[in-house]
């Protein structure tokens, strides 16, 4: 199948549950990106910076560009003019370097806090501890061009389906809670992005508004090493 025939498939059933999908084209060029673009999709996910500003410099204005992966802070000055939504938020220092960088565009950017819920050690993310505490501090509520619009988890890598769903409960729970204390009167704090190829329909049952799916639609990764090319 294309990938025009792959992203329909997942377009038509996921956003008929008012859900949004994200097409995560890392590693991946930029012709496939447009195979996409032109059967319909506009939101596109990244990992890696570098890669994100050299794809958006070559593509059309109208795509929603989310970065996905682990951001540094030093990084976050190259995708500050246009990045719509940065899904991977676990740190106060983060979020103000976004917030710096956001102020020098006169841009307010959405973004989600990336919330720990995997039994990994590998994968980022706060706490929930840490989230509340980030959310309860002074240096959060003196941001004024940063707007947190809900969070993000990845699961763990399993076949268990039981621990998954557990895992998506559990970012969902977290959610009611914070939107209760903290966001009760604003609609923006709307948004859970949990679930790709592998347990999407899990995340989706549990709360999901976002969902992310990259191989499934485009094919086995061409892995590049951006860094190298510049």
């Amino acid at each position: 199948m294309s990938i025009a025939d792959n992203l329909l498939k997942y377009k038509n059933e996921i956003e008929s549950d008012g859900v949004k999908l994200v097409a995560v084209s890392k590693n991946h060029p930029v012709e496939a990106l447009m195979e996409a673009y032109e059967a319909g999709q506009r939101v596109f996910g990244e990992n890696l910076v570098q890669e994100m500003v050299e794809k958006q410099a070559q593509t059309p204005d109208d795509i929603e560009w989310h970065l996905i992966g682990h951001l540094q802070t030093n990084k976050v000055k190259y995708i500050a003019p246009f990045v719509k939504l940065i899904e991977s938020v676990d740190s106060l220092k983060l979020l103000k370097e976004i917030d710096k960088q956001a102020a020098k565009h006169n841009r307010v950017i959405d973004c989600l806090l990336q919330i720990y819920i995997a039994d990994e050690e590998t994968k980022f993310g706060l706490a929930f501890d840490e989230a509340i505490e980030l959310l309860r501090s002074e240096e959060f509520t003196a941001l004024k061009n940063v707007r947190i619009v809900g969070l993000m988890g990845i699961a763990t890598n399993t076949a268990q389906e039981k621990q998954t769903s557990i895992e998506f409960n559990e970012l969902k729970v977290l959610f009611d809670g914070i939107k209760l204390s903290y966001f009760r009167k604003d609609d923006f704090f709307r948004e859970i992005s949990m679930g790709m190829s592998a347990d999407y329909k899990l995340a989706i049952e549990e709360g999901s508004t976002i969902v992310r799916i990259g191989s499934n639609i485009f094919g086995k990764r061409v892995i590049k090493h951006w860094k190298n090319q510049e």
